[in-house]
């Protein structure tokens, strides 16, 4: 299995940007699509991006594609999500996930493993 460790939240003011990042340890982890989702009170969690194992194919959600960009450093065993533009909608826990999955997914249930979540405000 593989542990996920998120850091990199906190707050930011409208228009701003915040770049995001979860380390990974365990099992090797090119073996694992990398998701982010993110949770705002009394909503569910959503998708937001995932990035493939080898990092050529992403997905976005349309509330941040244009915005949000996903990418990891295998050698590093990181992955990290660059957002801008922020909007206070954007204010939420911010979790990362790993899936042995093959292809790139927005599928919540295809992520077995999570972070604990790191905390992200937008606000002036």
């Amino acid at each position: 299995q593989v542990q996920l460790v998120e850091s990199g939240g906190g707050l930011v003011q409208p228009g701003g940007s915040l770049t995001l990042s979860c380390a990974a340890s365990g099992r090797t982890f090119s073996l694992y699509v990398m998701g982010w989702f993110r949770q705002a009170p009394g909503k569910e969690r959503e998708f937001v991006g995932a990035i493939s194992r080898i990092g050529r194919s992403t997905d976005y959600s349309d509330s941040v594609k244009g915005r949000f960009t996903i990418s990891r450093d295998n050698a590093k065993n990181t992955v990290y999500l660059q957002m801008s533009s922020m909007q206070p909608e954007d204010t939420a826990v911010y979790y990362c996930a790993a899936s042995l999955g093959v292809v790139v997914t927005s599928n919540r249930g295809s992520y077995a493993y999570w972070g604990q979540g790191t905390q992200v405000t937008v606000s002036s």
